[in-house]
């Protein structure tokens, strides 16, 4: 059902003269921050599944007059994206948009509706990285995004730091040799990389005095940053402004068929008229997913 169109009553001021300054919507926008948890593809279909597959052990040793070990492949988790539709829109008056004495008042309209939208999908992409840690929010193997025990026929894998713990040089340190130490479902060898670190607002400082500080950060120690002199995250320092958890930080690695968001249809603003009364109307419309598929694109820490 359509809420309450809007008036002469919902802007009296726009009936007069004298205002000098209309604020309050839109705002100053930045490049869109879930780009940077996400990798972006488009979609044609309801939804989009990404399948794991399990690949192949180590060799065998193959002695003189003996046959070839032959093995055979098997499907792993599924991981679907089941699309979502967002939309909002408002009904304008056909004499509020006659007496109107300021464009800038009707114009705004569509920058908020804009921003709103906006505001929803960086909103949506960040619960994925606020629940990582949420055992009751599960992907494709059964388990949360970043948890210690993701099965596998080589047994648990992890790319939760255990135990949990604030971010500090040493705390990076031992993430990213975790990470580095990653292995397939089989057990073999990855050499996986770090890319970036994604922090909320509240770790800024802090990411930054461990990342550029040339010796070691917080003590007196004539010795290198390791972090900085080895380029760790070779793709920086990432802020999200809409992760929840103060202290939770993470790190995404090269893996591919990560962290993922399908746009299923683009973000869309349409206009029209009622006959019966002249309002006008509009709404805007996107319809996307968000998740993960390999949690290995992933590391992260609750903090404490």
């Amino acid at each position: 059902m359509p809420g309450a169109p809007e008036t002469t009553g919902n802007h009296p001021k726009s009936l007069w003269p004298g205002v000098k300054v209309w604020f309050g919507v839109g705002y100053g926008q930045e490049p869109e921050e879930y780009r940077q948890l996400f990798d972006v593809m488009t979609s044609t279909q309801a939804w989009e599944e990404d399948v794991e597959q399990h690949g192949y052990g180590l060799a065998q040793v193959k002695r003189e007059n003996t046959p070839t070990t032959f093995v055979g492949r098997a499907q792993g988790p599924v991981s679907r994206y089941t699309h979502v539709a967002y939309s909002l829109g408002f009904i304008v008056t056909y004499e509020e948009l006659k007496d109107n004495l300021y464009e800038k008042v009707a114009s705004a309209r569509a920058r908020s509706l804009g921003f709103s939208m906006r505001q929803t999908k960086e909103t949506i992409a960040a619960t994925v990285y606020n629940l990582a840690f949420d055992t009751s929010y599960t992907g494709g193997d059964g388990k949360a995004l970043c948890v210690t025990d993701h099965p596998s026929a080589a047994g648990s894998q992890s790319n939760a730091l255990n135990p949990a713990a604030d971010i500090s040089e040493a705390v990076l340190e031992d993430l990213n040799i975790q990470l580095m130490k990653a292995t397939d479902y089989n057990g073999l060898q990855i050499m996986l990389k770090a890319r970036t670190l994604i922090i909320p607002v509240d770790l800024y400082y802090e990411a930054n005095r461990i990342m550029k500080s040339v010796l070691t950060p917080g003590t007196a120690n004539n010795a290198i940053n390791v972090l900085k002199a080895t380029n760790a995250f070779p793709e920086g320092i990432k802020v999200n402004h809409y992760l929840t958890d103060t202290d939770a930080f993470f790190i995404r690695t090269n893996c591919p068929e990560g962290m993922k968001c399908y746009q299923r249809d683009k973000f869309d603003l349409k206009r029209d008229n009622d006959f019966d009364t002249d309002n006008a109307k509009a709404k805007s419309y996107d319809r996307y997913s968000f998740g993960w598929s390999d949690f290995r694109q992933l590391y992260g820490s609750e903090g404490v």
